[in-house]
């Protein structure tokens, strides 16, 4: 368990941690001089049942609220301290609005100095804190009185924080398994030790990472990966750190000035960052203005923060769900929340932030002068453009599910053009995608390809086939003498918007449900076929020797028809009817292949990218099929028409889903 402090200046935060554990956490000379706390401090207190419990001293001076903010992101109780002798201060309420907003509902009201005061004045600041929690997450939370220099009350504390970690103990336990999330760690204290180098603290916010881990920073450092040297968990050496725990680790590979408070370490898989965040929002209910969308803000998320501003997107009304306090209708769209209002907002930021979902977001004004609002993450990668129309709205819907699973369930119904499920998976903070595909409800289209997993919705799926169906129809009715449309034209006729790799994915789906034929690069419907004369029937089987004579290099129609004696004119005719039967290749124009050699390229092709990273070289393909240069960059590139291959600089990357040839091949 993580205990955060809270609370104004000079109310003891220090001094109460010290006697709970015997560790001073001012370290800092400065600290020292000015008997105040500056940077975050940490302690650790063992439990008679052997868990440790470590602590995060927090600084109370009102210009050190950002400070604040990278310790109590991230704790599990939270102690709010208040002195007798003060009483409630601005920086305890601007602290509990922090722990409230950051949706910490664990935690204890501490009454430091009672040794300092009278009775009568600890029972006015008993009635001041029952004031000020109302309306908080810590409302109904215990309240103690302390007076740490003389132990009065530090052993009920010690009792409450050691009955609290055995509950969250208990919760964890029930709780799913860890690694069922990517690892990662917020930043807050960077530095070098001898015979370690680069050591990175913080608190681990989900997952577990072990020695020999490889990591990343988030936002990256260019061509930077660490990998973990060493781990100390909850201030003990240890080989495996998780969840819930006060983390420092050791990095091989990164340099000291490399790593910053702010940055996430996070595991390859879930690194990604933003600069747009579209968020669930409640303002702050002692605000005493509306936010407004445009309004310049502070974001805090982790222990990092930025420059951003707000665009409201809806507003989903009052507590009672009747309506805002201006009359609008819950879940109208507005430009503005009312203070205690909820709604959806997106964050822009002025430079990128790693974030996931469900993570916890604090704004504070352009100033840093006061706490103004808190929510969750839903959407760590949001658009730019259309935010406010009712599909993005029903996305968001979606993405307030509670499990993942049910998010991407819900996602899929209603996202037109698919998920793509590893940037789903990198946003929800999960290590692989492979339980997503797992899980995926019955009709889904799903394409797997290397480094590119994307998921169709079944109703979606189906309003595609219906499209794709209706396309070829037309086509044939208007085009009866052709076989029917390449894949790629059929997609810019029916399916324009679809992600490629999901447009091969619906279309095998149909091939495979015999709904359509395909034949070498041309789909057409079953019933559908472009019929041949007696001429094309003699001049086809006139020419069937020579083609398969031709070898890799092809024959051209003028040799063709050299050879046979028969009409140039005549021959390309029917050429180009066998190329629309899927007969023949046309690699270019009047140059033809035949399918059992197009299919031999094919299967070179495919050992080639097999060899290597899946990419097919002109160099390499040119060297085995013993072709020249021009001739094997044009086989290339037909073999990028048909959907074998697609060109990615200048190589040719084979699609992993493909099934072009391989019935030839076979």
């Amino acid at each position: 368990m993580i205990v955060g402090t809270a609370g104004h200046i000079d109310h003891g935060k220090t001094t109460l941690v010290k006697a709970l554990t015997g560790v001073d956490t001012d370290r800092l000379p400065e600290e020292k001089k000015r008997g105040i706390s500056i940077e975050l401090g940490y302690a650790f207190l063992d439990a008679p049942n052997g868990q440790r419990i470590a602590f995060i001293d927090v600084p109370g001076h009102e210009r050190l609220v950002h400070t604040m903010l990278s310790g109590a992101t991230g704790i599990d109780f939270a102690l709010l301290l208040v002195a007798a002798d003060d009483g409630v201060m601005p920086q305890t309420r601007e602290h509990l609005a922090v722990l409230s907003l950051l949706g910490i509902a664990r935690g204890a009201v501490l009454i430091t100095k009672v040794d300092r005061a009278e009775p009568a004045r600890v029972d006015a600041v008993h009635a001041q804190v029952a004031a000020l929690l109302h309306g908080s997450t810590l409302r109904g939370a215990p309240v103690l009185d302390v007076s740490a220099p003389s132990g009065v009350g530090v052993a009920e504390v010690r009792a409450l924080l050691v009955e609290a970690a055995a509950a969250i103990a208990s919760d964890d336990a029930s709780a799913p398994d860890a690694e069922t999330a990517a690892f990662r760690l917020a930043v807050d204290r960077v530095f070098t030790l001898d015979g370690v180098g680069t050591v990175a603290t913080g608190s681990v916010h989900s997952g577990r990472v072990a020695i020999g881990d490889e990591l990343m920073l988030v936002p990256p450092v260019p061509g930077v990966t660490a990998r973990v040297r060493s781990l100390h968990a909850q201030n003990r050496s240890v080989t495996v750190a998780q969840a819930g725990q006060r983390c420092a680790v050791g990095l091989a590979g990164v340099a000291r000035e490399q790593v910053a408070r702010g940055q996430w370490l996070v595991a390859p898989a879930a690194a990604m960052s933003s600069t747009r965040l579209d968020c669930t929002l409640t303002l702050w209910h002692d605000e005493a203005r509306a936010l407004r969308s445009g309004t310049p803000v502070h974001v805090h998320i982790g222990s990092a923060q930025a420059l951003g501003s707000v665009a409201v997107l809806d507003v989903e009304g009052d507590a009672d769900g009747e309506g805002d306090v201006n009359g609008a209708a819950a879940g109208t769209v507005r430009d503005s929340l009312a203070p205690g209002q909820r709604g959806r907002v997106q964050l822009m930021l002025r430079e990128p932030i790693g974030a996931w979902w469900g993570d916890r977001v604090v704004l504070r004004d352009a100033a840093a002068s006061r706490t103004l609002a808190g929510g969750r993450v839903l959407d760590a990668q949001a658009p730019a453009r259309y935010r406010r129309t009712p599909q993005r709205l029903a996305e968001l819907d979606a993405l307030a599910a509670p499990t993942p699973v049910q998010r991407l369930s819900a996602l899929l119904a209603v996202a037109p053009q698919g998920v793509d499920l590893r940037r789903y998976a990198a946003a929800q903070g999960l290590p692989a995608v492979e339980p997503l595909v797992a899980a995926l409800p019955a009709g889904v289209v799903c394409q797997r390809e290397a480094h590119h997993d994307a998921a169709l919705g079944a109703a979606q799926a189906e309003q595609a086939s219906a499209a794709v169906l209706a396309a070829l129809a037309r086509f044939h009715a208007q085009q009866p003498d052709e076989l029917g449309p390449d894949a790629a034209r059929l997609r810019r006729l029916a399916q324009p918007r679809l992600p490629e790799g999901l447009w091969r994915a619906l279309l095998l789906e149909l091939q495979r449900s015999h709904a359509v034929a395909v034949r070498g690069a041309f789909v057409h419907l079953p019933a559908h076929g472009v019929q041949l004369s007696a001429l094309d029937q003699r001049l086809a089987q006139k020419v069937a020797p020579l083609l398969a004579q031709a070898g890799f290099e092809g024959a051209w129609v003028r040799d063709l028809a050299r050879d046979t004696q028969e009409s140039e004119a005549l021959l390309r005719t029917t050429l180009a009817r066998l190329a629309q039967r899927g007969e023949l290749h046309q690699v270019v124009k009047d140059l033809y292949l035949p399918v059992a050699t197009m299919a031999r390229l094919a299967a070179m092709a495919r050992q080639l990218a097999g060899q290597g990273d899946g990419t097919v070289a002109a160099a390499a393909f040119r060297d085995a099929t013993g072709l020249g240069r021009k001739r094997a960059i044009q086989i290339l590139e037909c073999l990028d028409r048909v959907g074998l291959t697609r060109r990615v600089g200048e190589t040719h990357k084979l699609r992993a889903d493909s099934t072009v040839f391989e019935s030839a091949a076979a």
